[in-house]
């Protein structure tokens, strides 16, 4: 006979494995049952329609749908240089614009008149046509938002057109002057459409007019060279290039290559018709790309000719051309721009090397858009900029900074305060009265719905950087809300 607490111990005992049998009993119960072979997943399969893998050793045909770089949603792929041509695609005229009543167009007679400051003056169809085919108006600008082309005769344009009735009197007195200048200026102030309009100021005065639209262009390497036979240094030409020039400097100056007959006896590998004229030079150049040099030669030749017009050389983002261009040497070294022929013509009458024998104008902008560092270009500008504003205090150059003894040589004259033929013609911003009559013009138009008042310039002169000219076109007629 046992005790109490023996007895007690065994019930206990017998209580905790009564416990563990009932628990392991329903873990068994709840536990997944799981099975070593299935065959629902092929059933699923046949009754889906969905074949099975095929067997080792048989032949599938496996037709790949590529899209190869199409997006269908989007349609076809653009062809070649559709992108570029959109990009850069230039229209004059919105037909939704309200024509402006008391718009008058620049003509031969008004454009050199000093009471055209401050007025919009539209832009006569022969210009338009002779400046599109320059290349002179810029996608960015605003041309397309008005009824017809139409531009500000700032204070600066004025100026400019002082200069060509310079030339034109000292040319009447058997003194030919060849004027250089630089324009400068803040980004948006407008140097392009100054550009421009003195493109359009020397077709209506009857000059021949030579337009670079884009120094980049020319010094990016996107166009084909080769060295120049006999040039000492070392010249390249850029054929297709000048051919495209020529084929431009027809279509913008067909009366003077037309009417102009040919009196230099040049040594061209082809022959030239009877009685022939400067046009006959031009379309053989424009034919045959690998005589374009020696067609521009002589055409230059021809128009250096006495009684012949005066010229307009022009050339846009002229920073380009102040360093060393992407074409490679055969020793596989950088070309400089100043061995692209057409830059070396361009430089060497813009530093004063060489002069206009009828007299002209060469005229460079700076862009500060997509402008490279240029570091010689800048402090030259600095101190032609400082002799106009405070002749006392001159900057000095940084002897830190190397420079580039070939761009030091080209735009010397413009530290000296005497040379009055090579200066910088700076843009700053349009005085209230400009910016009014840009804003009436804008108003007129039907592209500025409010009121013109003092009030009212007052607002956007001063949001556009006190009279900026791209920024003030911005304020009123791009950002309206």
């Amino acid at each position: 006979m046992m005790n109490s607490s023996t007895c007690l111990r065994s019930f206990s005992q017998l209580s905790l494995d009564r416990t563990a049998h009932a628990s392991l009993t329903s873990r068994t119960l709840l536990a997944p049952q799981i099975a070593c072979f299935s065959t629902s997943t092929a059933r699923y399969n046949q009754k889906k329609g969905m074949a099975a893998a095929p067997k080792r050793g048989t032949r599938t045909l496996n037709v790949k749908k590529g899209r190869k770089g199409v997006n269908y949603e989007m349609g076809k792929r653009p062809a070649p240089g559709e992108r570029k041509a959109q990009r850069k695609r230039i229209v004059l005229s919105n037909d939704n614009a309200l024509p402006v009543s008391w718009l008058r167009d620049l003509e031969r007679s008004n454009v050199l008149e000093p009471t055209i400051e401050g007025q919009m003056m539209g832009l006569p169809e022969r210009v338009v046509d002779a400046l599109r085919a320059e290349e002179a108006f810029k996608p960015t600008q605003g041309w397309g938002l008005f009824r017809r082309p139409a531009t500000l005769m700032r204070k600066e344009t004025v100026q400019l057109a002082g200069l060509v009735k310079e030339i034109e009197d000292a040319n009447a007195q058997q003194q030919p002057r060849t004027i250089r200048r630089i324009i400068s200026g803040d980004r948006m102030s407008g140097k392009s459409t100054l550009l421009l309009q003195g493109l359009a100021i020397a077709h209506l005065r009857d000059w021949f007019v030579i337009n670079l639209p884009e120094a980049n262009d020319i010094t990016n390497a996107h166009t084909d060279y080769a060295p120049l036979p006999g040039s000492q240094p070392l010249q390249y030409t850029q054929d297709t290039y000048t051919a495209n020039l020529l084929r431009q400097m027809l279509k913008a100056n067909p009366s003077i290559l037309e009417s102009t007959p040919v009196v230099t006896d040049h040594k061209l590998p082809f022959p030239l018709p009877p009685k022939p004229t400067l046009k006959h030079i031009v379309e053989h150049g424009m034919a045959n790309p690998e005589t374009s040099w020696v067609c521009f030669t002589a055409l230059w030749e021809e128009l250096s000719q006495p009684g012949r017009p005066p010229i307009l050389f022009a050339i846009d983002s002229l920073a380009h051309v102040m360093r060393n261009s992407e074409y490679m040497s055969a020793e596989f070294k950088p070309i400089h721009a100043f061995d692209l022929t057409l830059i070396r013509l361009f430089v060497d009458l813009l530093s004063g090397q060489k002069t206009l024998a009828n007299g002209g104008i060469i005229l460079g902008s700076l862009s500060q858009s997509n402008k490279p560092l240029s570091v010689v270009l800048d402090h030259f500008v600095t101190i032609a900029e400082a002799l106009q504003s405070q002749p006392a205090i001159v900057p000095v150059w940084n002897p830190y900074l190397s420079r580039d003894q070939r761009v030091v040589d080209a735009l010397r004259g413009l530290e000296d305060p005497k040379q009055k033929d090579f200066d910088i013609l700076r843009l700053g911003g349009l005085s209230k009265p400009e910016a009014r009559a840009v804003i009436e013009y804008y108003a007129e138009s039907g592209m500025l719905r409010h009121t013109v008042n003092d009030s009212f310039v007052t607002e956007k002169w001063s949001l556009a950087g006190m009279g900026n000219m791209g920024e003030l076109e911005k304020a009123s007629v791009r950002l309206r809300l």
